[in-house]
């Protein structure tokens, strides 16, 4: 009886050992993230840069607007002349 409960605590503190051993490897390694990345791309953000870049064309095309209304109005005026030269050869 005495034998068999000596064997029984040496299995136990032998396990004991074992999983503390085994424990005292887990540890957060380098190559691991320092901050967990969402798995998909933030749509709050994608939604206000397509909103920049609309608001940007949107400028563009009013300019381009402008120039042309003012590209109509000369040539609606009659003030504009053409005139064709032939460059000699050199």
């Amino acid at each position: 009886m005495k034998r068999r409960l000596t064997v029984t605590i040496a299995v136990l503190v032998a396990a004991n050992v074992l999983v503390l051993g085994v424990l005292s490897f887990y540890r957060s390694s380098q190559a691991a993230p320092a901050t967990a990345r969402e798995p998909f791309a933030n749509s709050v953000t994608q939604r206000a840069e397509m909103i920049e870049q609309l608001k940007a064309i949107s400028a563009e095309l009013r300019e381009v607007k402008t120039t042309l209304k003012a590209q109509q109005a000369l040539l609606e005026s009659g003030r504009t002349r053409v005139v064709v030269t032939q460059d000699k050869p050199g």
